[in-house]
């Protein structure tokens, strides 16, 4: 990760300075991630049940099992997206410092820092840009956990914006790059983006944990077929 993020830095630098450049330093984060996934082995194949509109704000959710879902989230969505997170990845040498000044940071232990985060993703949403959040909040310490249970706060978001959320499926990324150091391989790495869910219409208090559990729902069987 941190050699083609060097060669970048200059570049990477002047376009993180302002929010209003940030369309650009999407394109090129997903040049940098087209390079660490193709450069670590890994051949990525993205089935779409329906393609993104151009120009639309999405709420992004996927299930989180690996470091390279995030670079799978970007070559995914051609759509400038920015991702909540937890803070400790800034901790990591050369990526944490672009992480920290282009995503949306959270301390899960601080009720304050998820209030925060509420308040920068609906300012990003205004003005345009869609949100990546893994709404299992973390990867599970148990690898036979298929998929975690699902935190509330992409959904009432997305429900409090009206914006349509995509969930996605990462089939390989556990199996390729775990968390476990000396396991993994190199191979496909298959991805699925399900049809968008329109939020219209409905209501944080009547409708946030139905939608979250019927998302939870799509991905898990997605999960259990494959």
């Amino acid at each position: 990760m941190g050699v083609p993020i060097i060669i970048l830095f200059p570049l990477l630098v002047l376009l993180t300075i302002s929010e209003n450049t940030y369309h650009l330093f999407f394109r090129v984060a997903r040049f940098w991630a087209a390079i660490i996934i193709y450069g670590m082995g890994f051949w990525p194949v993205i089935k779409r049940e329906e393609k993104m509109d151009k120009g639309q704000s999405y709420m992004l959710v996927a299930n989180h099992t690996s470091m390279t879902d995030i670079m799978m989230m970007l070559l995914i969505s051609r759509n400038p997206f920015v991702f909540v997170g937890k803070k400790e990845l800034a901790k990591i040498p050369i990526f944490g410092f672009f992480y920290k000044r282009t995503c949306i940071l959270v301390d899960r232990k601080n009720p304050r820092s998820r209030k925060e985060v509420f308040d920068r993703a609906r300012k990003r949403m205004h003005d345009g840009v869609g949100i990546c959040i893994f709404p299992e909040g973390g990867v599970p310490e148990d690898q036979d956990v298929v998929l975690d249970t699902f935190k509330d706060g992409a959904f009432r978001l997305a429900i409090e914006h009206q914006i349509p959320l995509l969930p996605i499926t990462l089939f390989d990324n556990k199996k390729r790059f775990p968390f476990h150091f000396f396991q993994g391989s190199p191979g496909i790495m298959r991805a699925k983006t399900h049809a968008a869910i329109e939020t219209k219409g409905m209501d944080v208090a009547g409708d946030k944990a139905r939608f979250r559990e019927s998302v939870r729902n799509i991905i898990l069987h997605s999960l259990e077929k494959a």
